[in-house]
């Protein structure tokens, strides 16, 4: 079963600021400590907050809450870690412009993070729609055989005797 279907709640509310461990966020993820590890090597994931060499690594809510949509949008849509990023980046850039478009009363700055905001969304929808497109054509090809063995099927038994 997927870790996101029926996420494990953390302790308190989103605002909880507990710090946690990795093997307690790989718990409460679905993931692994490794996995969570190597998602900190290619940039999908902020490490662990400032540690001393030597000491744990310390997560937050947020670090759970963004691994949980990593393992989310990689089991959904199927897309390469490289493309994964991608989509992600957009997230978080998008995420910034809606802050800072809350924070200011200037059209014209609020304009141009709406047309910042549109082109990140662009980005994921090429992304969605290149795996929807992939998607479809394997549908279709199955589709196809399907249809071919009930053919057979439908020969073999005017055949016999």
């Amino acid at each position: 079963m997927s870790a996101t279907a029926n996420p494990t709640p953390l302790p308190g509310d989103e605002s909880d600021s507990r710090i946690m461990r990795i093997g307690e966020v790989a718990e409460l993820t679905g993931t692994t400590p490794r996995t969570i590890r190597y998602y900190e090597e290619i940039g999908l994931l902020a490490g662990g907050t400032e540690r001393e060499l030597g000491r744990h690594r310390c997560y937050t809510h947020a670090d759970v809450e963004r691994i949980r949509e990593i393992v989310r949008l990689k089991d959904l849509l199927g897309l390469s870690l490289e493309q994964l990023s991608q989509l992600l980046e957009a997230e978080s850039a998008r995420a910034g412009i809606r802050r800072e478009f809350l924070e200011t009363d200037d059209p014209d700055r609020r304009h141009a993070l709406l047309l910042q905001s549109r082109g990140h969304i662009d980005t994921q929808l090429r992304l969605v729609r290149a795996r929807v497109a992939e998607l479809t054509k394997l549908e279709a090809d199955l589709g196809e055989r399907a249809e071919r063995v009930q053919e057979k099927l439908v020969e073999l038994e005017t055949e016999r005797p």
